[in-house]
């Protein structure tokens, strides 16, 4: 298993825009959900979502990056729109 500083470059790397915009990017693994937890957070805003760790080993290895992609497009999207 990957650890959360491994996914977060790996996230940094897909979209460099992240951090450098005013969007801060955390990473989380939660045990409960049994899921990782990204958040980006802008001024007072955060918003979050559930990455499920076969998910983000695909992406990890190379093989593909769909679910992770998607999900952190919408996020990056949606908190993008704060104002």
């Amino acid at each position: 298993m990957y650890n959360k500083d491994q996914i977060c470059e790996k996230i940094r790397k897909t979209y460099p825009d992240i951090g450098e915009c005013g969007i801060d990017l955390n990473v989380d693994f939660d045990k409960s959900n049994n899921a990782w937890v990204v958040s980006l957070k802008k001024d007072h805003h955060e918003l979050k979502t559930f990455l499920e760790p076969e998910d983000a080993a695909i992406c990890m290895d190379g093989k593909q990056c769909i679910g992770l992609g998607l999900q952190i497009s919408q996020l990056r999207e949606n908190i993008k729109q704060i104002r």
